[in-house]
């Protein structure tokens, strides 16, 4: 490939980057003067690419807004980070319901790689592994999921038909605060304005989303993602634990996440130049359907607590370790 060739293919790529370039950040970065930056401006031009020159102190050129360019040129590190996020989309689960449309993506992106770049990538690959299984959940619509964010960005209530874990169906008006990805499922927070109540849906239930008008304010408050979690802490479920656990936010997160429970200092705050991880009484609070999984739980902590609720978990408790004193005692 030619040099003047090669700067004009240069140049389409960092127009495709986006924004407007000036004639002197292009000449810098193709090594040329600004007349032979508008000679690659006007071979590009005569190959039906739309390239814009804009007026003004801030002017220069730019791509016409929403132009699909059919060729895409990927530098190796731009290839390797797209392959790498196709595979873990596939792995967490994060993928739209056309469920082949990552491999396909793959499959394109791979058949133009020099081979050299693929056999490194093959090698990659190869010796990748993840600490979790590949995501086995349903997955969101991908019209769904644009037309959510859109409605996100742009403050507009969307009408969307969705059905609950219990398998019925409804259809509500929804003002969106945020979209979210969590463990292997995609979730939209924000405010049902039938009831006036903030919730959280899971996008794959969702059937069908349509833009509505008018618009609502934002919340003030925290953002989606600390909404989504305190709606797994706080949701409703057969049993209400509350324990007291001497340890340090730290020892309990490890065994108790925010997606699980929550934690209330049950004692003052450390005083002013006292080690704040320093070992201290704190409320947990959490709710679950089962109690069963909570002993071993409890007893991979290590620390000292008190069961204030339920009882049943205290005897549950006591059981447990029951039993694995009878199984130390065995020769």
């Amino acid at each position: 490939m030619s040099r003047p060739t090669a700067r004009v293919l240069t140049l389409l790529e960092l127009l495709q980057s986006g924004g407007t370039r000036t004639v002197a950040e292009l000449a810098e970065r193709l090594g040329v003067e600004g007349r032979t930056v508008r000679r690659y401006v006007d071979q590009l031009i005569d190959l039906d690419v739309p390239v814009e020159s804009v007026r003004g102190r801030y002017g220069g050129y730019r791509l016409a807004p929403g132009y699909r360019l059919p060729p895409l040129m990927f530098s190796d590190d731009e290839a390797l980070a797209v392959l790498l996020g196709l595979v873990a989309g596939r792995r967490t689960g994060l993928t739209t319901t056309q469920h082949t449309a990552s491999e396909t993506a793959s499959a394109k992106i791979r058949r133009v790689l020099p081979k050299h770049i693929a056999r490194r990538l093959d090698t990659l690959l190869e010796s990748l592994a993840f600490t979790e299984q590949p995501g086995e959940f349903d997955t969101p619509d991908a019209g769904v999921l644009l037309t959510l964010a859109d409605a996100v960005r742009h403050r507009r209530p969307v009408s969307i038909r969705y059905t609950d874990r219990d398998a019925r169906p409804s259809e509500r008006t929804l003002h969106a605060y945020g979209i979210v990805a969590h463990a292997g499922r995609w979730y939209v927070t924000g405010k049902d304005a039938r009831i006036g109540e903030d919730r959280t849906f899971r996008l794959d239930r969702i059937a069908d989303a349509r833009a509505l008008p008018g618009s609502f304010e934002a919340p003030v408050g925290p953002g989606p993602a600390q909404r989504l979690l305190s709606a797994f802490a706080t949701a409703e479920y057969r049993h209400e634990v509350t324990l007291r656990i001497h340890g340090t936010v730290e020892q309990i997160r490890a065994h108790l996440p925010v997606t699980v429970a929550s934690l209330e200092v049950h004692e003052p705050e450390p005083a002013a130049g006292q080690d704040r991880a320093t070992e201290r009484w704190l409320r947990v609070e959490l709710r679950a359907e089962r109690l069963d999984w909570l002993p071993p739980v409890l007893a991979a902590l290590d620390r000292p607590f008190v069961i204030e609720r339920p009882d049943e978990l205290r005897d549950l408790v006591t059981s447990f370790a029951d039993r694995l004193a009878s199984y130390a005692r065995q020769a």
